[in-house]
């Protein structure tokens, strides 16, 4: 069973899905900076790119959007050879307006990503106003339930128009409620379109719900044993929308009125502390190591200080199969996508490889995100992916470091100083002032003064110029300046 943690502030909302005392998952929506999925927009094409098959749409956000071909609501057209792909410039032109929605936020210096293929998301359903077809959820895994299911909603769409497909939670509905659904769903769509006709272009026309809310409608499930929030405000708020839209997880809200912060209950900032770093330690005494690039994340997998097993063969797979729950975990907790390459320990025997590879894809089923594992590599790394639609923990709660820039490194004071040497004798080759002052961090101007003022010494006598020095306050130690006096 899982409790979630609601921590709500006028600025912010946090939630902590915790189970077995541990946070697997986090989600984070401050009032300046809500995320924009789901997203319903007027946009205007202000760019279309035949070679990428793109268009960039001007919605009114910071960064123009992104609208691949494959994105547009009308994605094939028949010709001699069958059905085959239109070209985006032939079914969107520089200007046009277009009725668009958010499938993935901004991530880095990328703008959200679009998609014409509107989809609204209810309590039960998912509606597809430009569509006919009836899904079921593929976590719905019975076949002869998923067709009972197709049969039921296809009764109750009838002819009012549009597709649908039935969410998880709605397995065990009665007609009544998928009804009611489906009535409200409509309904929203039909004023979505009313407002679009008298709605200037890069106007919002329909908003997602906000974080609390996605919880009772998304998150609270029959392994949800509690949903605990500490603003009675929020609290109120939630009980009015759950009673008219999530009946059943309403009943499982709580206003939590402890002395103690909520996030104190299960030393949750803790773990969001720890989850910022790069290790990563493992209860047998080994240890992960994550590093999150442009291009991937990678994990690595060390044993430590575990000698605990019988042999070599079983430390190495037991630290394995340890790794494969706190490497799912971190995952979830983190938020990371994309593409993920796990280099574990090298495992003899193959046997112990196919297991670590089931328990991987075991502990990554219950993940909510759309999760791929691969086999095992010539080099024994297991490659992975992690759909990704929002941005990673680390990025929403940090920014580059402004002394290394990001890289997590800094040149030394020693590489500092043949630097400047090397810019002295350039700039003596094309200017000839009286002197030459140098001015950098007090640790560079140290060295010079120490351990480089003989080499400091010779430049100066070679280039005939004296050569000053002044420390001064800089952002980085990589940074300085020469001034030609």
């Amino acid at each position: 069973m899982q409790d979630i943690l609601i921590n709500w502030a006028p600025q912010e909302t946090r939630v902590a899905v915790v189970e077995n005392g541990a946070v697997q998952e986090f989600y984070l929506e401050r009032t300046l900076e809500r995320g924009g999925v789901g997203n319903i927009y007027t946009g205007r094409v202000v760019r279309v790119l035949p070679g990428m098959q793109s268009a960039f749409v001007d919605v009114g956000l910071e960064r123009t959007a992104f609208l691949h071909v494959a994105d547009l609501a009308n994605r094939t057209a028949s010709n001699e050879a069958g059905l085959a792909p239109v070209p985006i410039e032939k079914q969107v032109h520089e200007g046009q307006a277009l009725m668009v929605q958010v499938i993935k936020d901004p991530i880095g210096s990328k703008g959200a990503r679009l998609s014409m293929q509107i989809s609204i998301a209810g309590r039960l359903l998912v509606f597809l106003p430009q569509d006919d077809h009836i899904g079921i959820s593929q976590k719905i895994d019975s076949p002869e339930l998923r067709e009972q299911l197709r049969t039921r909603v296809q009764s109750l769409v009838g002819d009012g128009g549009g597709g649908f497909i039935l969410r998880t939670n709605a397995e065990d509905s009665s007609d009544e409620a998928l009804a009611e659904d489906i009535a409200y769903l409509r309904k929203t769509w039909s004023s979505i379109r009313e407002r679009s006709f008298k709605t200037p272009e890069r106007e919002l026309l329909h908003q997602d719900l906000n974080l609390a809310q996605r919880v009772l409608r998304d998150l609270a499930n029959d392994e949800t044993n509690s949903v605990r929030v500490d603003s009675k405000m929020q609290f109120e708020l939630l009980q009015q929308f759950g009673a008219e839209f999530t009946p059943t997880a309403v009943l499982k809200l709580e206003h939590y009125q402890g002395e103690r912060p909520i996030f104190d209950l299960h030393k949750i900032d803790e773990e969001l502390a720890d989850a910022l770093a790069r290790r990563v330690e493992l209860k047998s005494g080994g240890y992960l190591i994550i590093d999150q690039t442009e291009a991937l994340t990678t994990i690595d997998v060390n044993t430590g200080s575990y000698v605990g097993a019988r042999s070599l063969d079983d430390t190495i797979f037991k630290t394995n199969l340890e790794a494969t729950q706190a490497a799912a975990r971190q995952l979830r907790l983190r938020n990371l996508g994309g593409i993920i390459v796990i280099d574990f320990i090298d495992m003899a025997r193959e046997g112990h490889q196919a297991a670590v590879l089931a328990e991987l894809r075991k502990q990554t089923a219950r993940d909510r995100a759309r999760v791929t594992v691969s086999g095992f590599t010539q080099l024994g790394l297991v490659e992975m992916t992690r759909k990704r639609t929002r941005e990673s923990l680390a990025h929403v709660l940090c920014e580059p470091c402004p002394t290394c820039g990001g890289k997590g490194a800094i040149k030394t004071a020693r590489s500092v100083c043949y630097e400047i040497m090397r810019e002295i004798l350039r700039e003596a080759r094309q200017f000839s002032p009286k002197e030459f002052c140098v001015m950098a961090s007090a640790n560079v101007i140290e060295t010079l003064l120490d351990e480089e003022a003989p080499h400091l010494g010779a430049l100066s006598e070679f280039i005939g110029k004296p050569i000053s020095l002044r420390a001064e306050p800089m952002g980085s130690p990589e940074q300085y300046d020469i001034v030609l006096l």
